[in-house]
């Protein structure tokens, strides 16, 4: 059935709300340079407190931070360990909660969908803006970390904590794999905020809900008690890249922390998609 409006000269759907306008959009929001201040200054403050701390006790080296100072891919590994448990959900909770629920709080939703912009078509582009910022934020931590260990402690090979080494090539392509799995873990996290920034008209509740529900996850793989529970748990996999700092990776570890992972987040953005579908815009 054809439409007054899909009859219109020069309209198509597949047109409205291009992803460079939504990209730019995002890009000039505050909330994006603050987040990459953050980032980009995380790895002078951890090069200034091993300076002033004399550097870290490397008295036995069997922990990556103990070896932090050893090269400069040391460090970058170092400063991606640090950011993982916290510091990397928080970009990735802002740039995936905040899209549609700010939106909404400004009283400009209404007025995209009335573009006529469709409803699928605008979560579409506002889900891929905000995963392609994420996946930019989990590239700037190492790779500005990379850059200021090199300065500091030079470009010297990859000490495992495992024993052994691997050349500063090799170490790149591994520091590579365990920054794509750091993405791939948070897609929890992404579609806990994106499903909450449909479901509610406050930024800050889809943010902070999305950071809160990722730390009970935490919690909840600390208790042993679960057993093979903490399994199912995406937070109990955050950790598995370490598993590339072996002069032979082991995969399976990351395999099934990917597949909770995409898991969960495939049907998080599905209730996302679902929801909005049929939501009263309001504002």
């Amino acid at each position: 059935m054809t439409t007054a409006l899909d009859a219109a000269p020069g309209y198509a759907p597949r047109r409205t709300l291009p992803l460079r306008v939504e990209a730019v959009r995002q890009l000039r929001r505050r909330r994006t340079l603050v987040i990459a201040v953050l980032l980009v200054a995380l790895p002078f403050v951890v090069a200034a407190a091993f300076a002033l701390g004399g550097g870290p006790d490397r008295s036995g080296e069997t922990g990556l931070v103990d070896l932090a100072t050893a090269s400069g891919p040391n460090f970058a590994l170092t400063c991606l360990f640090l950011a993982t448990g916290f510091l990397l959900v928080v970009p990735v909770a802002l740039f995936c909660g905040d899209t549609v629920a700010a939106e909404a709080n400004w009283s400009s939703l209404r007025y995209l969908l009335a573009a006529p912009v469709p409803r699928a078509r605008l979560l579409t582009a506002k889900l891929a803006v905000a995963l392609l910022f994420s996946a930019a934020a989990m590239a700037v931590l190492p790779l500005v970390a990379l850059g200021v260990g090199t300065a500091a402690h030079g470009w010297d090979p990859l000490v495992l904590p495992a024993g052994g080494s691997l050349a500063p090539g090799d170490a790149t392509a591994r520091i590579a794999v365990a920054t794509g799995y750091v993405f791939v873990s948070q897609l929890v996290t992404a579609g806990l905020a994106f499903w909450l920034s449909t479901v509610t008209d406050a930024p800050l509740g889809a943010v902070g809900g999305a950071i809160g529900l990722t730390i009970v996850g935490s919690i909840l793989d600390a208790i042993t008690a679960l057993g093979s529970w903490r399994e199912l748990l995406p937070a109990h996999w955050q950790f598995a890249w370490a598993d590339v700092l072996q002069p032979q990776p082991e995969w399976g570890g990351m395999a099934r922390g990917a597949a909770v992972s995409v898991a969960f987040a495939l049907v998080l953005f599905a209730l996302a998609y679902r929801h909005f579908r049929t939501k009263d815009i309001v504002s």
